[in-house]
């Protein structure tokens, strides 16, 4: 099944997974630390707080923005500034489905332009349409996150909250070390 087809088809609990995941893989850009959107992930767990988690770690995440380094860098950040701008305050399915499948391509995106290999495809929706011919390795990577996330929450609901926090993590941990990698490259 394609990633469009299983954000159309995931519940208020896989969408707002889907797209908090795909918001922290991509903290790093943010100046955000690991721990930062952990308050959000709990309130999925325990349905709620999400809107007073969620505009605390706005707060934190303001005041820990870096200054980009490179022009991809900043267009970058400017994505995932609007993954975090965009999230809705309410946990509902009309409100979190645009916001996720916003993210699922605002993640992709990012990915594509910090990847040293060229991708194929002329723009990203392919590849969420399920076409992988020529794929950048970062971008498959980041495509294969996002299916497992929504697989996870579909398969197992509740109890797949911890394995795609873990996903996310490893996808977090692989972005940071890319910019950090092409900061180094810079100097």
């Amino acid at each position: 099944m394609s990633l469009v087809e299983l954000i159309a088809q995931a519940d208020e609990r896989g969408l707002a997974a889907s797209g908090l995941a795909c918001l922290d893989r991509c903290v790093p850009l943010l100046g955000g630390d690991d721990e930062i959107l952990r308050p959000l992930w709990a309130s999925l767990a325990d349905g709620n707080a999400w809107g007073d988690r969620l505009k605390e770690a706005r707060t934190r995440l303001d005041a820990d923005a870096p200054e980009p380094a490179a022009a991809d860098e900043d267009e970058a950040v400017v994505l995932a500034r609007r993954m975090l701008d965009a999230a809705p305050a309410e946990c509902s399915a009309a409100d979190l489905r645009p916001w996720a499948d916003a993210c699922s391509v605002a993640a992709l995106q990012i990915h594509r332009m910090l990847d040293a290999a060229e991708d194929g495809a002329s723009c990203v929706t392919s590849r969420r349409e399920g076409r992988t011919d020529g794929m950048s390795p970062l971008v498959a990577a980041e495509l294969r996150r996002q299916v497992t996330v929504l697989e996870l929450l579909a398969d197992h609901g509740t109890g797949g909250l911890r394995p795609a926090l873990d996903v996310s993590t490893e996808g977090r941990r692989v972005l940071r070390a890319v910019v950090s990698r092409r900061a180094r490259g810079r100097a």
